[in-house]
């Protein structure tokens, strides 16, 4: 399994906010059935204000772009879906270039025999 942990922000407007949480409680089926098919195990969206963090699981060597891309147009239900939640959305100011969802960059695990990339020995 590989976990990717991935923040946007919801644009700041309450109606907007509400909107984003109520669409998130009946996620239309084919976008469901898309992320599956695409390599996403599990995923999950914790929200903090207008902040959101996304965690993705994926299948074992998968890579989350990859599974986002397969997923993004894999038919006209999912691309409409996609378009709505960027417009509801804005881009981290802190996202590298070309990056809508930003990834985070992990600096703790419990298990400290997992080894953190670019950390400190």
């Amino acid at each position: 399994m590989s976990r990717y942990v991935l923040t946007v922000n919801v644009k700041d407007d309450p109606r907007i906010v509400q909107t984003y949480r109520d669409y998130h409680r009946k996620v239309w089926p084919e976008v469901l059935a898309s992320l599956k098919q695409s390599g996403v195990d599990q995923m999950d969206i914790y929200m903090l204000g207008r902040r959101l963090v996304m965690v993705v699981d994926t299948r074992s060597g998968f890579d989350y772009r990859s599974a986002f891309e397969k997923h993004a147009s894999s038919s006209d239900r999912v691309i409409e879906w996609e378009r709505l939640m960027k417009s509801l959305q804005e881009r981290p100011a802190d996202a590298r270039p070309g990056e809508w969802w930003a990834l985070m960059e992990p600096v703790f695990h419990l298990d400290q025999s997992a080894a953190i990339s670019g950390s400190p020995e």
